[in-house]
């Protein structure tokens, strides 16, 4: 094992386990992502959204082979279970919190510019993931991008990783350009806006869920005003929610972030050769490779 490998928990996802006759059919529904499809011990990652197509919970969703498991968010946990069990109505589905600790396997190697041009296993993972994948509990690949590592439940430290915390991950996810539940929040962004389209997190094949016709109709017309990049700039962090101008047009606005390195929703039409600045300093827009590669 290399000493690039590191394991964090991640106190701030915990599971829910949905069952059921009528499990499938019942998800299949209401999420984003296709569950019709889903094998056991297979990833995807997925959201539920409002009818307006805003987003509400973000998820990986894991298949077992008496259900799925759906890591939340778990300051979350307790309102999607109530949400779930309003759209159950008198369907044949369980859906209860699963007290299972969430963490994850990442390398360093793979943040920032770096990282495979194809977005999955590289060599770099081949060297370590066989040697604890299925291992000291349950890990499957993030579902989101290959680059991200791997996500684990009821899982042990490999042997060899350094041992991080969620602060650490949240810095390899920053490095590479990929935002998260502080950023978009809930009821306030359209999953495109937050590239879950580009992030393998919608399934414009499956069919109806809540919030689609929002959400296939910004998908149809091509035309995303707003998404969310990282953005670079020297020193302190950005307070969350300033104002990002294109010289003295406003071009979007700060999210979370650290020093010297933030994601920000931006107006693509406004960015292009554009000096970019927040409250009078100098910022650049990234655009990760992930996005090159995907966004077409």
């Amino acid at each position: 094992m290399t000493a690039e490998l590191t394991f964090a928990p991640l106190p701030s996802r915990a599971l829910i386990a949905v069952g059921g006759p009528a499990w499938r059919d019942f998800l299949q529904n209401l999420l984003t992502q296709d569950v019709a499809s889903l094998a056991p011990g297979e990833a995807r990652f997925g959201a539920l959204l409002t009818p307006q197509g805003r987003l509400l919970h973000d998820m990986i969703i894991l298949g077992r082979e008496d259900g799925c498991r759906l890591d939340v968010e778990a300051a979350q946990r307790k309102a999607l279970i109530q949400r779930l069990a309003i759209y159950r109505l008198r369907a044949k589905v369980e859906i209860a919190a699963a007290e299972v600790p969430v963490a994850a396997a990442f390398s360093s190697a793979h943040s920032g510019a770096g990282g495979n041009p194809n977005g999955g296993s590289s060599a770099a993972d081949s060297a370590w993931a066989p040697a604890f994948a299925g291992v000291s509990g349950s890990w499957v690949r993030d579902p989101r991008l290959g680059e991200l590592g791997w996500r684990g439940y009821a899982a042990a430290a490999p042997d060899g990783a350094a041992i991080g915390t969620e602060a650490d991950y949240d810095a390899h996810r920053l490095a590479l350009g990929v935002p998260g539940p502080a950023d978009w929040g809930s009821d306030k962004t359209y999953p495109i806006e937050a590239d879950f389209d580009l992030l393998n997190g919608i399934d414009f094949q499956k069919g109806c869920f809540v919030g689609q016709e929002t959400t296939s109709r910004m998908k149809r017309r091509g035309q995303v005003k707003n998404r969310m990049l990282p953005i670079a700039f020297e020193g302190a962090p950005l307070a969350f929610g300033a104002e990002l101008l294109a010289g003295e047009r406003r071009a979007g606005e700060v999210l979370s972030g650290g020093e010297g390195r933030a994601m920000a929703l931006v107006r693509l039409d406004r960015i292009e050769g554009a000096a970019l600045s927040v409250d009078g300093r100098s910022v650049q827009v990234e655009r990760p490779p992930w996005l090159h590669r995907r966004d077409a």
